[in-house]
């Protein structure tokens, strides 16, 4: 399997740009009014502040306290790096804000303690109790954090939640009740040999025990050997709490005969002469990070019928915990609870077991690029499963009511689960998606324009990334330099850098170029200088001999320019009927507008073609194509001649009998806006477009780049259709990712 790599440089970058960061913080009520500063600040600000004063409930409703969440660390076990300081934990716990958001919608603040005295930690913590709905403690050493989450538990009305603990025992949880069915095996019979005896581990042994299992059947080892009773040497308060009464002494000695091992130690801890020694059906969660305690190859070198899961996202039945504790907290927030308790990490453990055995939905296939059905190698849903955010808070919302933790019991449970489906932001599914069938195509990707330090670096993320081969267009000199003044020199031997200099093709190309062009007035020499002199020439014929699978340029020259040299190799034009779809995401929308590159002034018969080369580009992306033809009248009114195509152009899809729903000609509010669209209830729309289909390239280009400089909008294209060959021009403003994005989607043949 491809692994990702990923270099200092890049994480650095990542962490740097576009802003220091990983997020922000932006206002949700209008502030441009004096009567808004009026009523968000003073004097209107006293009406909430008494009414909580009299009822502090009402907090949950006045305030965002009922959506938010403290991701808080001293920095004392940062993860695998040590006890690095509060300062330096930061990025981490800016990073799990940023999982809540993504996974739950949960908002969160990320806030360092810069001290190692538990008693002031734990009095800091409490001490913030009234502005949060939820407290995540993170990266705090063991014993210090059982001690923490200990007192703040009882000393709180809202829920505390350690997550090295509690997270990964809930998906340990989940994946080891589809184990033992897999296996037929009952959790209260089974004997369980656990190796690490920290924070983790611990937690992982209290909540199986509290779901079954006999506590004289769970073995837990540390790096003196068992946890027996009577043993003295290294113990502590909480793991004499798990010592079992047997003779069994040293990890190999319990590994003889058990049904399941948990290890949350370190790299090599298991042997395969441990493995062979197991009962029939072994379980194995190796889930040491990165490497596990042992790997699922060596596991299964020994025993075939090994149930095996890791930590990795490159092998299969990953324990990860941004399967749990999102969710739990979304559930826990939402009935405003005092605690989760138990019973609440079990519910969540159950709702992923129950999960992981339904039939999984065709995007997450897409997304992993392979067919995954209940099994050994599927034990645990993928975290990118869309159906985590509606199904898993519910079941802990529920348990949370069931066991009185509940300050705000939920009365509707369908409405609450229509909420949650609407909560999520579906364009980071449809990126994902996108970017794992890259990884699955690995196309090579020819990079057109390698003087250009942006496109040299995103051809080293994207080969680095394990999404394919990256072949530059350059000089190696130029290409070296340019690597080392970016801090990237290692990168120098892993790129293919080619040109005309070095290919054995260039004859062949100039002969191809020639019988193209001896009818538009060129001649050798000007087939030579193209050829040989034109990077963007020279990589799209290289791509139209099989010398590449995708084409990305346009970084350095404008779209114009490079569109006309790239219709000297293909039939890029409106003739041909190319077309340029750009997408747009905002809040959780995603938006095409077309024709934003070849068509100046399309006719009724181009806008058709182009309405059906969106709803071919949506429908690659995951979406279900509705065609708006949009203008500045409606239905036919105002009347205007210049919008008597957009009229018309629905007629002539009426006559082609297409397969998605299109509808005009419209302005763009009936477009999008449900609410406008109910004063037209004879239009063919069941929902707001997905694809807006303009007059001209010239509005086009005016309302994309309205949306991007005044809203901030994503912006993802020009997509390039209609080649039988996949082409992606960037714009001359692409940051490098902007142009990574646009090989990921020419690897994944978007528009072709």
């Amino acid at each position: 399997m491809t692994r990702n790599r990923i270099t200092d440089e890049e994480a650095l970058a990542f962490h740097l740009e576009p802003s220091p960061g990983k997020f922000e913080i932006s206002a949700t009520v209008p502030m441009t009014t004096q009567r808004d500063l009026s009523l968000a600040y003073s004097p209107g600000v006293a009406v909430p502040c008494e009414a909580i004063a009299q009822n502090p409930e009402l907090a949950y409703d006045y305030t965002n306290k009922g959506n938010l969440v403290a991701v808080i660390s001293n920095g004392t076990a940062v993860l695998g790096l040590g006890n690095l300081g509060a300062l330096a934990s930061k990025p981490v716990m800016e990073g799990k804000s940023v999982l809540f958001k993504r996974f739950a919608d949960v908002n969160s603040i990320d806030i360092e303690l810069d001290t190692e005295d538990t008693e002031a930690f734990i009095n800091a913590v409490k001490l913030m109790g009234p502005t949060f709905g939820g407290i995540n403690l993170e990266d705090i050493k063991a014993p210090e954090c059982f001690i923490i989450e200990q007192r703040l538990k009882e000393e709180m009305d809202i829920p505390v939640f350690h997550d090295d603990q509690h997270g990964t025992a809930v998906i340990c949880a989940a994946g080891l009740i589809n184990a033992l069915h897999i296996s037929g095996k009952k959790i209260e019979d089974v004997r369980i040999v656990l190796n690490g005896a920290g924070a983790a581990g611990i937690a992982c042994l209290e909540l199986l025990k509290a779901m079954g299992a006999k506590h004289n059947n769970c073995i837990m080892c540390d790096t003196k050997g068992v946890i027996y009773q009577g043993r003295t040497e290294g113990m502590n308060q909480w793991k004499s709490a798990h010592a079992a009464t047997t003779e069994l002494r040293s990890l190999e000695e319990a590994m003889n005969g058990a049904d399941v091992f948990l290890g949350v130690s370190v790299k090599g801890a298991v042997t395969p002469d441990m493995v062979a020694s197991m009962a029939d059906n072994p379980v194995i969660f190796a889930m040491a990070n990165p490497d596990p305690e042992i790997t699922p190859e060596e596991a299964h070198a020994v025993r075939m019928d090994a149930i095996v899961a890791t930590g990795r996202s490159d092998y299969p039945n990953q324990v990860n915990n941004v399967l749990g504790f999102p969710y739990l907290f979304r559930g826990a927030l939402d009935i405003n609870a005092r605690a989760i308790n138990d019973e609440m990490k079990i519910a969540c453990a159950h709702a992923l077991a129950n999960l992981a055995r339904e039939d999984v939905p065709d995007e997450v296939a897409v997304a992993y690029g392979k067919t995954l059905s209940f099994g050994r190698d599927y034990i645990i849903p993928t975290p990118f499963d869309p159906r985590l955010i509606w199904r898993i808070p519910p079941a802990v919302a529920r348990a949370g009511m069931d066991t009185g933790a509940a300050r705000r019991p939920i009365i509707d449970m369908d409405a609450y689960e229509l909420n949650l489906k609407s909560r999520m932001d579906p364009t980071a599914n449809i990126l994902r998606g996108i970017n794992a069938r890259a990884r699955t195509a690995q196309a090579r990707m020819i990079f057109a324009e390698g003087d250009d330090p942006r496109v040299l670096r995103a051809a080293v993320t994207y080969q680095r990334s394990g999404l394919g081969k990256a072949l530059v267009v350059g000089r190696p000199d130029d290409v070296k330099n340019k690597l080392e003044e970016a801090g990237m020199s290692d990168a120098v031997r892993e790129l293919e850098v080619v040109n005309a200099a070095n290919t054995k093709h260039l004859e062949t190309y100039k002969n191809f170029l020639y019988g193209r062009l001896q009818r538009r007035g060129q001649d050798h020499k000007d087939i030579h200088r193209l050829a040989a002199r034109d990077r963007h020439v020279f990589g799209a014929l290289m791509l139209a001999h099989g010398h590449g699978d995708g084409l990305v340029t346009g970084a350095t020259r404008k779209s114009a320019h490079v569109l006309e040299r790239i219709n000297h190799v293909f039939d890029a034009n409106a003739k041909h009927g190319a077309a340029g779809i750009t997408a747009l995401m905002h809040k959780g929308r995603i938006v095409f507008i077309a024709d934003t590159l070849v068509h100046e002034w399309p006719d009724e018969n181009d806008l058709a073609n182009i309405a059906e080369s969106g709803a071919a580009v949506a429908r690659h992306m995951g979406l279900e194509p509705r065609v708006a033809f949009v203008s500045f009248s409606t239905f036919g009114y105002p009347v205007s001649e210049r919008a008597e195509k957009m009229h018309l152009a629905p007629t002539v899809l009426d006559g082609r009998g297409v397969d998605f729903e299109y509808e005009g000609e419209m302005t763009v509010d009936v477009a999008l806006n449900v609410t406008a669209q109910k004063q037209y209830p004879f239009s063919r729309l069941t929902g707001p477009a997905n694809i807006l289909v303009v007059p001209a390239r010239h509005s086009a280009s005016i309302s994309v780049k309205l949306m991007q400089e005044m809203a901030g909008a994503t912006v993802i294209g020009p997509i390039l259709t209609g080649l039988d060959k996949s082409i992606q021009l960037c714009s001359t403003a692409a940051t490098a990712n902007d142009i990574l994005n646009m090989a990921i989607l020419s690897a994944c043949k978007v528009g072709g």
